[in-house]
């Protein structure tokens, strides 16, 4: 809609005029949702208060992914509001070794429309004694732990299925919720910490997940229909030992020359659009030891000593399997270039697979576009697979069409500062429970 004002006008008359002629273009838009559905819209927007508060309770139990106890009260009050309504609920319990609280499963048999399966998760990064706020209000806004990843968006779907119960548009509908107790941290081995949603998936037509929204450059909602692969990868070099007299002679160069030439190359040789390595940590000297379970390792060396060993963790990003093995290819090329005196191997491990943008996806953005335009929230644009991290979706992308990043909108993710825009959840509940009853007509 074009607005063109003639003349002199107040800017006090503008804002009105242009907040008019917005209140006509979202009346227009709410004129394209049939009556069930402006009663769905009716509904979340009447209990948008009892929405907040349970967003609230759940905030106000840590649920670190380490706090399994934490996790599970998080499950248990969500699992109460499945159960009212009418959904067969289970916790699924991971093996003791795996040190995880599990996962909640809801689901809801039907015989009509596409066959849904809806992701959230239970834990934050947050463990207990975190010096982050548990929940402080301020206007429109509210901090705390995982209120917008990803609390805010498990509340989402919970208030769009029962606004859509109290509508009388739920009977029939096919439809299994999955909220994991381990998505900041997954349990290993991830085929068995997420066998159960692969397993979910392969009976389902859809998968929607509830990850934050990002708000774009210009202010317009987003959802995710690609993420990048996660993966990790080991340097191990060795050097020849002897006294720094002879580095670069007849004792080569070591292990920390030969590490930092081979980094160097990676960032000049193996960039490409949408790939990202990145070396996190590195450790080198002539005694290293390196402990994965907590991260850290120690180093020792001395200065007139060269170094006969160096070891690097780092983490690799690629948007497709051809990326990645291409990545590898060249990785391996620049690792097998031995300085004189060293030798080096590089090893990999698949984490996530990658979420690939399918027209299957493209078509789920375009439905979720839809409704909310048609609910006057306007459009919903597409965030650049690169610009998100890992998620529980990309298990079952591969699977199933699937769209993410339908939850609510917030800054500071993982941190100190993560927040949460208040209106996100009621806007998200009305874009998820409209798109959910497109789907199960």
């Amino acid at each position: 809609m074009s607005i063109i004002f003639f003349g002199k006008i107040t800017m006090r008359k503008m804002a009105g005029a242009v907040l008019a002629a917005l209140a006509c273009v979202q009346a227009a838009h709410a004129d394209g949702l049939d009556p069930t559905e402006q009663r769905i819209v009716a509904e979340v927007r009447a209990h948008a208060p009892q929405t907040l508060d349970l967003l609230r309770q759940s905030v106000l139990i840590n649920s670190g992914t380490m706090n399994t106890r934490g996790v599970r009260d998080v499950g248990q009050l969500f699992r109460k509001q499945f159960d009212e309504l009418g959904f067969s609920t289970r916790w699924i319990d991971l093996p003791p070794g795996m040190h995880r609280a599990g996962h909640l499963v809801a689901t809801r048999d039907g015989n009509r429309g596409k066959r849904l399966l809806l992701l959230g998760h239970l834990d934050t990064v947050f463990e207990p004694g975190a010096d982050v706020p548990m929940w402080k209000r301020d206007g429109d806004r509210v901090r705390g732990q995982g209120v917008s990843d990803m609390k805010g968006g498990d509340v989402i779907v919970i208030e769009a299925l029962r606004a859509l119960q109290r509508a009388g548009a739920l009977d029939g509908a096919r439809i299994a919720v999955m909220f994991t107790g381990d998505e900041e941290e997954a349990g290993n081995p991830k085929s068995v910490s997420r066998g159960d949603m692969a397993e979910l998936a392969r009976r389902s037509d859809v998968a929607l997940s509830f990850e934050g929204s990002i708000i774009d450059k210009d202010g317009m909602a987003t959802a995710t229909v690609g993420r990048r692969a996660t993966a990790t990868w080991e340097l191990d070099v060795k050097g020849r030992q002897g006294h720094s007299m002879a580095v670069f002679g007849a004792n080569g160069y070591g292990a920390v020359y030969e590490t930092a030439r081979i980094l160097d190359a990676f960032r000049q040789q193996v960039i490409e659009p949408g790939l990202t390595f990145n070396p996190g940590v590195i450790l080198g000297g002539t005694e290293v030891a390196f402990d994965a379970a907590a991260s850290r390792g120690t180093a020792f060396g001395k200065t007139n000593v060269i170094a006969n060993t160096a070891t690097v963790k780092g983490d690799l990003r690629y948007l497709d399997y051809p990326q990645r093995d291409r990545a590898h290819a060249r990785m391996q090329a620049i690792v097998a270039q031995n300085l004189p005196g060293t030798s080096a191997t590089i090893t990999f491990h698949d984490s996530y697979p990658p979420m690939a943008v399918t027209p299957g996806n493209l078509k789920l953005l375009d439905l979720y576009s839809r409704a909310s335009q048609d609910a006057g929230l306007g459009p919903i644009g597409a965030v650049p697979a690169e610009a998100r991290g890992a998620g529980d979706v990309q298990f079952v992308a591969p699977l199933v069409d699937s769209l993410d990043g339908l939850g609510a909108s917030g800054n500071g993710a993982h941190s100190p500062n993560e927040d949460l825009d208040v209106g996100s959840i009621e806007r998200g509940a009305v874009r998820a429970a409209l798109l959910i009853y497109r789907l199960t007509r």
